[in-house]
């Protein structure tokens, strides 16, 4: 695991959002396409801004997948993942091949469907960010370490939830879905390069725990450090709590 540091969110976006398009223009440049993993929430606001923002990256020829989505909300939610994506992703890029996770309907069999067609070839990239409670997609601690299954039904604790309330998603606790549908960690695990995007002060604390502490269910975002190819993008804030040590690379 690389860990780079940045003076703010803002460089920290450009940054990730550089190493994001190379990666993108060499994966279409050796094989034809890119396949990817794209994360949500506030904390990839300024990265997938300076993503969309990049020239000379063939979006059609890139397939995207996501790492989660709640259980019974509307497409239409200001808090859908699908609508994030759609806004800040898609229609800026013009990407035609996405598969979207479905939170309402048969929900098994929907998790059946893009399992099979997330695991029909490898991933290049996936794009990542960690929770206040150190979760990895919606792996909420202790999260399953050990299951295969590309998707996996989880249900979301209460430091997630509440995350999600003072993000500016939902109006209160009440209002959070208790359940979602994420991948699994190790399905994560399996894309050839992981890009992980970590502004603010209130992820320091996960931060230090996933970089410092032992690699635990209980700090599921930890386990990335087991990736042979990961890099971890850091603002001072975010960064605050690390030992010298662990700071590695300061721009």
């Amino acid at each position: 695991m690389v860990t780079k540091i940045y003076e703010d969110k803002v460089s920290l976006g450009r940054a990730a959002a550089e190493q994001a398009a190379s990666s993108l223009r060499e994966a279409i440049k050796k094989t034809g396409r890119a396949r990817i993993i794209a994360a949500t929430g506030a904390s990839q606001f300024e990265f997938l801004d300076a993503l969309t923002a990049k020239p000379d990256i063939e979006w059609a020829k890139v397939e995207m997948f996501h790492l989660d989505e709640y259980i019974g909300l509307q497409v239409s939610h200001p808090a859908s993942f699908r609508k994030y994506l759609r806004e800040r992703l898609i229609d800026k890029t013009g990407i035609t091949k996405y598969h979207f996770l479905e939170g309402e309907g048969d929900v098994p069999a929907m998790v059946r469907k893009v399992s099979a067609e997330l695991t029909a070839a490898p991933v290049d990239i996936a794009f990542v960010g960690i929770g206040e409670n150190g979760h990895l997609a919606f792996n909420d601690p202790p999260a399953d370490f050990k299951t295969e299954e590309p998707y996996i039904i989880v249900e979301l604790d209460e430091p997630c939830r509440r995350q999600q309330v003072g993000e500016g998603w939902f109006n209160s606790l009440s209002d959070v879905p208790k359940r979602a549908i994420s991948m699994s960690v190790r399905q994560i695990l399996k894309a050839k390069e992981i890009l992980v995007v970590v502004p603010d002060a209130r992820k320091a604390q996960a931060v230090k725990s996933c970089i410092e502490g032992p690699i635990s269910p209980l700090a599921p975002a930890s386990i990335l450090r087991e990736h042979a190819n990961t890099t971890v993008f850091l603002d001072k804030l975010s960064s605050a709590l690390l030992s010298s040590q662990s700071k590695g690379n300061t721009a």
